[in-house]
């Protein structure tokens, strides 16, 4: 979406990971789940105020009110939803997910999402279904709907502090 709307496109865990110079997984086990939100409402602090372009968040960005404030008045929030089904499929050889090394991580991905699900809508401006659409089709669905919302998605102009932020599903599917 990044390349294709000239902007430029972070992803909140790699910022993350940079501030704390170790992978999630390893703050996660070290620190605990409070600790790493705390680090990560710091950064969605920072990064919805200052990167104007795609911003891609991790699936548990939303459990806290505020990132849901900050990220809803400060940008457009593009909620990409999956069904847990769908998300086990392209995580269930991904051991870098804190909260998925568990014994059923299909039924951790349904808990995630009943929780979830509601805060990423909360947040959202737009919400689309992951699916079975093309990539090239879902995205030419969001554009659309940016446009018809008033965002210029037109490269050239495209420095304004309402880009996109893509919500990702509650386990972290990234776009």
């Amino acid at each position: 979406m990044g390349r294709r709307l000239g902007l430029p496109f972070l992803d909140s865990d790699g910022v993350i990971e940079q501030r704390l110079g170790c992978s999630i997984r390893e703050f996660f086990d070290r620190e605990g789940e409070e600790r790493f939100r705390d680090i990560e409402q710091s950064v969605l602090d920072d990064l919805s105020k200052y990167h104007h372009g795609i911003l891609s968040t991790g699936g548990g960005s939303v459990l806290r009110e505020v990132n849901r404030k900050h990220l809803h008045l400060r940008g457009k929030v593009v909620y990409l939803r999956s069904t847990p089904e769908e998300v086990f499929r392209r995580l269930k050889h991904d051991m870098q997910r804190p909260l998925l090394q568990v014994n059923d991580p299909l039924e951790k991905l349904r808990t995630l999402f009943n929780v979830r699900d509601p805060l990423y809508r909360e947040a959202a401006h737009y919400v689309f279904d992951t699916g079975r659409p093309s990539i090239n089709k879902l995205l030419n669905a969001i554009i659309e709907k940016l446009e018809l919302g008033g965002f210029d998605t037109h490269a050239s102009n495209n420095t304004s502090q309402n880009a996109p932020h893509h919500g990702s599903h509650p386990s972290s599917h990234r776009s």
